[in-house]
């Protein structure tokens, strides 16, 4: 077990992704709750540990990584074990589980959801600007790579990558409840998926730990 784990961040789509890796893998950590836009992440102690200025950010003894899709698969390599693993073992399960894992981040994340969020009204229009054509766009966009996940899941699969639970399911979780958030909608066959993922108590221990306390 580690001696030393410390989490930066709380109250994103991108921060529970930690929180809930650390929880499945029943971690004990640190939780520093700091809020992303609010200068917590431009002071001088955590620009010295991240100078992007960037939440989450996991410190492991003297190692410190960030972007939250590295942490989690660094904490699934790192820590699973034979009684919980969050990334299969066998070569061509591994490769899958990281096709899916670039997929969730580049296509779904990144390239949809955040486009959305720095532009539309609920986001950080204010900060990027009103683009509701883009926003449209990005929509559309995410509904199109949501086919992907649609053709998977069909099949009766229990998660993403069979009947085990990994990271990836994580990556895929966050973004389905940020599409739903934003109004996006989903495949019919992720509600249940939802339904399933969402039940379990690391999920709502994660919720309860990112949620920020007003």
């Amino acid at each position: 077990m580690p001696e030393t784990l410390t989490l930066w961040g709380v109250g994103t789509s991108r921060t529970i992704r930690a929180h809930w890796a650390l929880h499945e893998l029943g971690l004990d950590y640190h939780c520093k709750p700091i809020l992303p836009r609010s200068g917590e992440t431009k002071t001088p102690e955590y620009t010295l540990l991240n100078p992007r200025q960037k939440i989450p950010l996991l410190q492991d003894g003297d190692f410190t990584i960030g972007e939250s899709a590295a942490i989690v698969a660094y904490l699934a390599r790192h820590y699973s074990n034979p009684n919980i693993s969050l990334v299969p073992v066998e070569e061509h399960d591994f490769a899958r589980w990281l096709e899916w894992c670039f997929f969730i981040v580049a296509e779904l994340d990144s390239t949809s959801l955040y486009v959305m969020r720095r532009h539309g009204l609920k986001g950080l229009a204010h900060i990027y600007g009103h683009a509701p054509d883009v926003v449209g766009k990005a929509a559309e966009y995410f509904r199109q790579q949501l086919r992907h996940v649609e053709v998977a899941l069909s099949d009766g699969r229990q998660y993403l990558m069979g009947d085990q639970f990994t990271s990836a399911d994580i990556l895929l979780t966050t973004c389905l409840v940020w599409a739903i958030d934003y109004g996006v909608g989903v495949c019919d066959v992720a509600t249940p998926y939802l339904d399933r993922v969402t039940a379990r108590p690391a999920y709502k221990e994660s919720v309860a730990v990112n949620t920020v306390k007003i």
